[in-house]
């Protein structure tokens, strides 16, 4: 891989050895591109554990308007992370891509209201990982020029060809996130170049919690309610990478 490469803690080390310059830089947009991620899996949390009220058929309006979701998706971060998006400079890098991200999510939910409240239909396609690329594809076009946050995995995981990792994702993915001796968690961050551009970038690897088994576990093969064969995933297998994408 091209560039300066570092696990999760190592810029801020690096910055601290330093004192001053690059170091410093780098660790501040680690700080930003983990804040993103955060921002997100929240977001989807939100959606994840109201699915089974998502895919009532008795139920019509479901209360999870634009507003409802930013302000529980609020909720999680701040317990999560101790930080306030909404209290900090919106004129800072942080701030703005924090504020996007939000102004994506109470987008997406108010724009799929017809979905969600849709009765008489027990599942309606509103699941986490659709959730979470409709908002990574609306703050793409709020801050494409500055940064893009997008989710994706193992090829052979992927079921939407826009989620299909990039070279450096799948070389990240086969070389590092799933080798036996890669810390559980640990995240990559690398100066690089996307787009012909220069960039810094972050990747956070996830892996399968118990509900994401319904659709990706056992038995392999079977076809899961959202109409794909399921993978034969185990708990705590790799299941998918955030990526995060700051350009210079």
């Amino acid at each position: 891989m091209p560039g300066k490469t570092w696990t999760v803690g190592l810029a801020m080390l690096a910055a601290l050895a330093a004192g001053t310059g690059t170091a410093f830089a780098d660790a501040e947009e680690e700080r930003i591109a983990l804040s993103l991620a955060d921002l997100l899996r929240s977001a989807r949390t939100v959606i994840s554990s109201n699915q089974n009220l998502i895919n009532d058929p008795s139920i019509g309006d479901k209360g999870l308007s634009g507003d409802v979701v930013v302000a529980r998706t609020l909720e999680i971060y701040r317990k999560n992370t101790g930080l306030d998006p909404l209290a900090m400079d919106d004129t800072s890098r942080q701030g703005r891509f924090l504020r996007a991200q939000l102004a994506a999510i109470k987008e997406v939910m108010d724009e799929n209201q017809a979905t969600v409240n849709q009765p008489g239909v027990d599942f309606k396609g509103f699941v986490p990982a659709v959730f979470a690329r409709l908002v990574n594809e609306r703050f793409g076009e709020k801050m494409g020029r500055e940064a893009e946050v997008k989710v994706t995995a193992p090829l052979e995981l992927v079921r939407n060809r826009k989620s299909r990792p990039d070279k450096l994702e799948a070389a990240t993915i086969r070389d590092k996130f799933l080798s036996p001796e890669w810390p559980n968690g640990q995240i990559l961050a690398i100066e690089s170049s996307k787009d012909n551009r220069q960039a810094f970038r972050v990747l956070v690897p996830e892996y399968y919690g118990q509900g994401c088994l319904t659709c990706h576990g056992m038995p392999k093969d079977e076809v899961d309610i959202t109409g794909y064969p399921k993978e034969g995933g185990k708990l705590g297998d790799l299941g998918g990478v955030i990526s995060i994408t700051l350009f210079r």
